[in-house]
């Protein structure tokens, strides 16, 4: 279905400015509507035959619909939309007229015209039409809570009519809270309540007011109730502010372990203000969820500084035991497992930061990359250069991902590249690799370097790890290798992160290996989409 701005742009000849002013009134409608008992329709001409087209439409939530199938895009003219041509070209609110049939439902009639403002504050031309369609299979004898709520959906029409309806929007707020059926306080001129709903009483017992709010200056006792003097003189303020006929932002109280959401709205007909709206909402569970989350996260994160402390702990141990052992190999063990530790605590370390059980893995990436420069046992200067992005992963993947990337840079450092007295033919013990694309940029002439490469595809992340050095021996065999850094990578590839990988010489020289790995973590096996 197109968008309100399509239909419009598409069909009409409204100003940008227009169009913005509709989709104001389109966002902030659903209260008109619910206030009404009726569906609002927004109504746009199309020529001067007096054609018009719905652009936009919304169901009461108080109510049955006069309207079963959805009207937007629906194009129609004639007798059929006389009430709207009326209160298009007369400027006024149409109430006339017998109830009409849509199919076996009864509706009323009525339509709004729709003003947007000059810059000087005059009313302008009318730009579209809001039809309010009541069904009328329900009717009764109103109560009074429905009667306070039909005049105050009339006040706000008229609103709509004079271009002062929707209020602007304040920054960052949005229109889903509160609704009118969350709690309804209608105050007059001076302040007072003249009306306010059960759930709006209910409300403000939660805060610990067990009177009845009419009759009460709402602006005083918003002081009186918040627990905060700061917050009762901010909430007090905005109930002030829209008695003169400003739209406030919402505001929230606290009293007594309770938490209520309070939205002001003008109420001014004909530019005369007669009173405000207040809707308010019990938002105490919301906002002890808020706080249990934000506790949560920061335990969570909390844990992840202290995982990361005990492995650098760990990490550290390991060196000082590396230092005092004689036997070479067993040194060299050692080391490669301080390594390793310290490559797990990098990802703790970021998810310790994070909001969230999830990292941004560059920056880890680059960081173990630049590790392996400097503690790889070789004497040969080798770049380390990274092309992509690996963006967002999952703690699950990053922790075993930055192991695997961690032994294949290593090896490739390590094992890729032979001494300056070593000769080209000496075997060599196998490396890392690159994706295919890749191959061709390799410069066997060049300085020695190791690029990594990622992208997404398919909700597949394929990585690759690329050499130029002396290549694989030929008599490699990937899955029989007996180094312990290979069966690291292989058990976490194929078995932690549920992917594939691939070990193999160069086009040009050099080794690749290809990790592809499926981001979601209940994808499929890598093999079936690699």
């Amino acid at each position: 279905m197109s968008t309100l701005r399509d239909l419009a742009e598409e069909h009409t000849h409204l100003r940008p400015a227009d169009i913005d002013h509709l989709h104001r009134i389109a966002g902030d409608w659903q209260l008109l509507s619910d206030l009404s008992f009726a569906d609002l329709l927004l109504w746009v001409p199309v020529d001067a035959e007096g054609t018009f087209l719905c652009v936009a439409q919304v169901r009461p939530t108080t109510a049955p619909t006069a309207y079963q199938d959805d009207q937007v895009g629906r194009i129609i003219g004639g007798s059929e939309v006389a009430h709207l041509g009326v209160a298009y070209s007369q400027g006024r609110i149409w109430r006339e007229g017998d109830p009409v049939w849509y199919g076996d439902v009864p509706a009323r009639h009525e339509a709004i015209p729709v003003r947007l403002r000059t810059a000087d504050g005059e009313a302008g031309e009318v730009i579209a039409v809001v039809g309010r369609d009541t069904n009328l299979s329900t009717a009764r004898t109103p109560s009074q809570l429905e009667l306070n709520y039909l005049t105050t959906a009339d006040d706000l029409a008229q609103m709509i009519a004079d271009g002062t309806f929707p209020p602007p929007r304040h920054p960052g707020e949005t229109t889903s809270a509160p609704r009118v059926g969350d709690g309804l306080v209608r105050l007059d001129a001076g302040g007072k309540v003249t009306y306010a709903s059960p759930n709006a009483q209910s409300a403000y017992r939660r805060l610990g007011y067990a009177s009845h709010l009419v009759g009460e200056d709402l602006a005083a006792l918003h002081r009186r109730l918040a627990g905060d003097p700061l917050d009762g003189t901010e909430a007090a303020n905005g109930i002030l502010a829209a008695l003169r006929g400003e739209a406030p932002p919402r505001r929230e109280i606290d009293a007594r372990g309770a938490t209520m959401l309070t939205r002001a709205l003008p109420l001014m007909p004909a530019g005369v203000p007669i009173g405000a709206l207040v809707l308010v909402r019990d938002i105490t569970e919301v906002r002890r969820r808020d706080r249990a989350l934000i506790t949560k996260d920061a335990t969570i994160r909390e844990i992840h500084h202290r995982v990361k402390n005990n492995l650098q702990t760990v990490a550290a141990l390991l060196r000082l035991q590396a230092r005092r052992v004689a036997m070479p190999e067993a040194r060299v063990a050692l080391e490669e497992s301080v390594r390793r530790v310290a490559s797990i605590a990098l990802v703790h370390e970021t998810l310790s930061m994070s909001s969230d059980e999830a990292v941004e893995f560059d920056g880890i990436v680059d960081r173990v990359a630049s590790a392996a420069t400097e503690v790889a046992a070789t004497e040969v200067s080798v770049g380390m250069r990274r092309r992509g992005s690996f963006g967002v992963l999952p703690a699950e993947i990053a922790t075993s991902l930055v192991m695997v990337l961690n032994e294949l840079l290593l090896n490739a450092v390590e094992h890729g590249f032979p001494p300056a007295d070593e000769t080209d033919d000496t075997p060599a013990p196998p490396t890392t690799g690159v994706v295919p694309a890749a191959v061709a940029e390799v410069d066997p002439s060049a300085r020695p370097e190791v690029v990594v490469s990622a992208h997404r595809f398919r909700k597949m992340l394929h990585v690759s790890v690329t050499d130029n050095g002396r290549g694989l021996p030929p008599e490699f065999d990937a899955e029989r290798g007996s180094r312990l850094g290979l069966q690291i990578v292989r058990a976490l590839v194929t078995g932690e992160l549920r992917g594939t990988i691939e070990l193999r010489a160069g086009a040009k020289g050099g080794t690749e290996a290809l990790l592809v790995v499926p981001l979601a973590r209940n994808a499929p096996d890598g093999r079936s989409q690699g």
